[in-house]
């Protein structure tokens, strides 16, 4: 029996239209085949995929990151999301060329044979930048830390994966073993890259279940989904709610407010600093002018540390250690927004940048090298070699004032 043979299905009535979820590993070419095939049949008058609207721009229109706004990325924000979301694809990608196929090619299947037989495609994931989101805001602050240490790792990491381990992440038994440990030592990252996409999956499925629109329907899913979503359409088939499914969306789609205490731990912290400043003037002018030399020193060199360690040009370093003890009092203004923007200026990422970033993002060297993904680190080194020299900073004030 051929891999392609193996591939994981399940068929399941609703209301309208019957439901096939094709279980897939998104590096894998025998589920590229089973699609093909099963549209080729002429069975299904509708496509359903695991992708959102950006991943699902990201295959149709490939050179869509060579027309990302650099400047406009950073003043949003957005500087950190964008590098998750390099970093995210490096590994898959990597394997993927390893196997010598593109990633997603399932996905990509699907969309051209529905586009060839005119076939209506639906997207039923939930937007990737949700969910990077959710998961943030999931996890606690203290160990979101580990979230960036695992991309870091996925990035260095050189593992190899044979054709055979990818299709054995398809034989259910070992997929839902997998999660199932996940689910109980990673339950904060689980509920919201799993199981909230599940829901939201079935959820979308359902909105497609409406009367006259379509009889049969191929739903092309990662295999890790697929017993969540078959779960949750059944348990949801009978009702089939529309208020329950919107909802469902919605609640789904919401990005939970941050900690409302930790957006004024800036503030405090600038507020202990100032009045040490002032507490160290008062007591005598050398003392005064010491502790401001140490701030700029300590807040000013590490920001300037990070900055050169992501291979900063050298105005950009001296423009963070300038720039590192201001912004710092100013928590509306972030050091790595200033030391982003001097590192575009001074080296314009050119258009060949562009294009090579998802290849270059594959391997730890093309993070430095690239000029896209290097103004990325900028942004991201010096903003935590900023904070760090915050507190050190501040911890050093205490001491002297402590101490005189």
């Amino acid at each position: 029996m051929s891999n392609q043979d193996q591939e994981p299905i399940k068929t399941i009535k609703l209301k309208n239209a019957e439901v096939t979820l094709l279980g897939t590993a998104h590096i894998s070419r025998a589920s590229a085949d089973k699609v093909k095939e099963l549209l080729d049949s002429g069975h299904y008058d509708s496509v359903a995929v695991e992708l959102c609207p950006s991943r699902h721009n990201a295959i149709i229109n490939p050179d869509a990151l060579s027309k990302m706004n650099l400047f406009q990325v950073i003043r949003e924000g957005k500087a950190s999301l964008v590098a998750a979301n390099l970093a995210l694809g490096a590994f898959q990608q990597r394997m993927a060329e390893q196997l010598d196929i593109k990633p997603g090619a399932e996905m990509r299947v699907a969309i051209d044979s529905a586009t060839e037989m005119h076939i209506p495609v639906s997207l039923i994931d939930r937007e990737i930048s949700v969910t990077l989101k959710r998961v943030y805001r999931n996890v606690p602050w203290w160990q979101r830390m580990n979230i960036v240490a695992g991309l870091f790792a996925s990035v260095i990491s050189r593992q190899e994966v044979s054709e055979e381990e990818i299709e054995k992440l398809k034989e259910g038994d070992i997929l839902e073993s997998a999660f199932s440990q996940f689910a109980q030592e990673a339950e904060h990252l689980y509920k919201p890259l799993v199981d909230e996409r599940d829901q939201y999956m079935a959820a979308r499925l359902i909105q497609e279940d409406a009367p006259g629109k379509y009889q049969r329907i191929l739903a092309v899913v990662g295999a890790g989904h697929l017993k969540g979503i078959a779960n949750y359409l059944t348990q949801w088939q009978a009702e089939q709610d529309p208020g329950h499914t919107q909802n469902t969306l919605s609640r789904l789609d919401a990005v939970p407010p941050g900690s409302q205490w930790i957006k004024f731990i800036p503030w405090v912290i600038v507020a202990l600093i100032i009045t040490g400043f002032v507490i160290g003037f008062s007591r005598s002018p050398d003392l005064g002018f010491q502790l401001v030399l140490d701030w700029v020193l300590i807040n000013g060199g590490l920001c300037a540390l990070g900055t050169l360690i992501a291979f900063g040009h050298p105005i950009t370093v001296i423009g963070a250690f300038l720039a590192a003890p201001l912004t710092s009092l100013n928590p509306t203004i972030g050091a790595g927004m200033v030391t982003a923007a001097i590192e575009t200026y001074m080296r314009k990422p050119t258009v060949e940048d562009f294009s090579r970033l998802r290849s270059d993002t594959t391997h730890l060297k093309g993070w430095w090298g690239n000029r896209v993904t290097r103004v990325l680190l900028v942004f991201i080194l010096s903003t935590l070699g900023s904070a760090a020299g915050t507190y050190l900073a501040g911890f050093r004030i205490i001491e002297r004032l402590s101490s005189s």
